[in-house]
């Protein structure tokens, strides 16, 4: 298998791992009354599910981001380039004549 397929499996199941746990949480503490729609309702399981499912999703797009960004190879400094110019700028004046209107014609 490719490093990379086993990275993104790897991190999937890190982030589902994680949403599983933070579902759980929320439903132990019982926060925004979640302990009651899980556990009391015909369909809390599926409330649950979807609780995991979702924040599964977010959880693994974010840890497989991370472990990407952390790929990037620190050890060369940047090259390549040249430096910008600077130059010296002046002001000038410039105006602007707003043409004249009659009296009692509404602007377009």
């Amino acid at each position: 298998m490719p490093k990379l397929i086993r990275l993104y499996i790897t991190n999937v199941a890190i982030g589902f791992g994680l949403a599983v746990i933070f579902v759980a949480m929320l439903v132990a503490f019982d926060i925004a009354n979640l302990r009651h729609l899980v556990l009391e309702t015909e369909m809390g399981w599926l409330a649950a599910m979807m609780m995991v499912l979702f924040n599964g999703v977010v959880f693994a797009g974010a840890q497989f981001a991370i472990a990407v960004m952390r790929m990037a190879d620190d050890d060369t400094p940047p090259r390549g380039g040249r430096p910008a110019r600077l130059t010296d700028l002046v002001p000038v004046r410039v105006t602007a004549a707003q043409p004249a209107r009659r009296p009692g014609v509404p602007r377009r």
